[in-house]
């Protein structure tokens, strides 16, 4: 009932006379992290201060789904690369997690803290209104579970809202927590946390969550955040470490968790890396996709990133089960992460392969099994 393979011709909402909303897939494919888009749009409300990006990579599963990302870029093309390469991300995260969605992405060029006014996301509604079917998105770095309510009063393509399935972080960090539990299985034979050292990069959300979890079950923490109060505050309810941004590459722990944004992990980083283990919640933690060969080559042992941080996806996604929104189900589905990489390791490890090349394989390989059952 939701399958969408072909985007349609957008119709502007009634009453959004300032909105525009254009096709820009033509401008999109000349960058390196096009990758087959199906369809990107641009929606611009100058009166409203609205640049916003919608990519929709690929709906062979389902419609698009991915959250809206509210930040301040350099440029518009930092922002059209970011939307490119998360929206992929959806799609290979959506296709091992086994939900009936395909990938999309939303990226707003705003400051959230200074430049994400009502006005602007009004304007954002109206565009989510045009798109509605086609692509379904919620809170993501920038865009909180309010501004989600919000957005919902505009548009019925909204989740996550606090009158649906709520706060996805928790839920992805628990993903994360068992994730990295699986990958110390994996390297040491033992999911023990007592005493593991865990460098947590980003206090946001999904970062704080992931903290407490860590903390639960004994593990010494090292942390970094832009934010000062909130590394304040780590170090006084977890016995946290402390360390500057820059330098959290290469803290002395076992397990680097990247909890904030993209790209950290990257050619000239990998050498800096202290931990044997790459696990967090992340999206697009490689600069690159050729640098987790880099990780393999150094022995460190790499979580794809789409593998172990859907527990967000998973959570959403299931507003729009049949039967309605089950969190017991929910939970057992993200139970399911552990495993999923365990399969993936062992795979990569016997095939001599980065673990990314796995979980992509075994992406597509589910994408395509979908595209020929879809002409039968």
């Amino acid at each position: 009932m939701l399958h969408v393979r072909e985007p349609r011709t957008l119709k502007k909402p009634a009453g959004a006379s300032t909105l525009t909303i254009s096709d820009i897939t033509e401008d999109a494919a000349r960058l390196a992290a096009y990758d087959g888009h199906e369809r990107v749009w641009c929606g611009r409300d100058e009166s409203r201060g609205l640049i916003a990006i919608v990519a929709i990579h690929n709906t062979v599963l389902g419609p698009a789904l991915g959250g809206t990302r509210v930040w301040a870029h350099e440029s518009f093309e930092a922002a059209l690369t970011d939307a490119l390469r998360l929206s992929r991300g959806m799609t290979y995260k959506s296709a091992i997690a086994g939900t009936p969605f395909g990938g999309g992405k939303a990226v707003i060029l705003a400051d959230p803290k200074t430049q994400k006014t009502p006005a602007l996301l009004a304007a954002y509604g109206e565009m989510l209104a045009a798109l509605e079917g086609q692509f379904f998105t919620g809170e993501d770095v920038g865009l909180t579970v309010a501004d989600a309510d919000f957005l919902s009063t505009c548009a019925s393509n909204v989740l996550g809202t606090g009158r649906g399935s709520g706060n996805p972080s928790p839920v992805t960090a628990h993903g994360v927590f068992l994730g990295i539990k699986a990958a110390l299985n994996h390297r040491r034979g033992s999911q023990q946390l007592e005493g593991v050292r865990v460098a947590v990069q980003g206090l946001g959300s999904v970062g704080w969550a992931l903290c407490e979890k860590l903390h639960g079950e004994g593990a010494a923490l090292i942390v970094a955040d832009i934010d000062a109060e909130r590394v304040e505050k780590a170090k006084r309810l977890f016995g946290a470490t402390a360390v500057p941004a820059g330098e959290i590459l290469a803290a002395g722990a076992d397990v680097f968790a990247p909890c904030a944004l993209g790209g950290v992990i990257a050619q000239q980083t990998i050498s800096m890396l202290k931990a044997g283990i790459v696990a967090g919640s992340a999206n697009n933690q490689l600069a690159r996709h050729e640098d987790a060969r880099l990780l393999m080559d150094a022995g460190i042992l790499y979580a794809p990133d789409y593998v172990i941080n859907a527990g967000g996806l998973i959570n959403v996604a299931a507003e729009l089960a049949p039967g309605g929104y089950d969190r017991g189900a929910v939970m057992a589905k993200v139970g399911e992460i552990p495993g999923t990489l365990g399969d993936i390791f062992t795979r990569a490890e016997a095939q001599r392969r980065p673990t990314n090349d796995i979980a992509a394989e075994i992406a597509m390989e589910r994408i395509a099994a979908a595209a020929r059952k879809s002409r039968t």
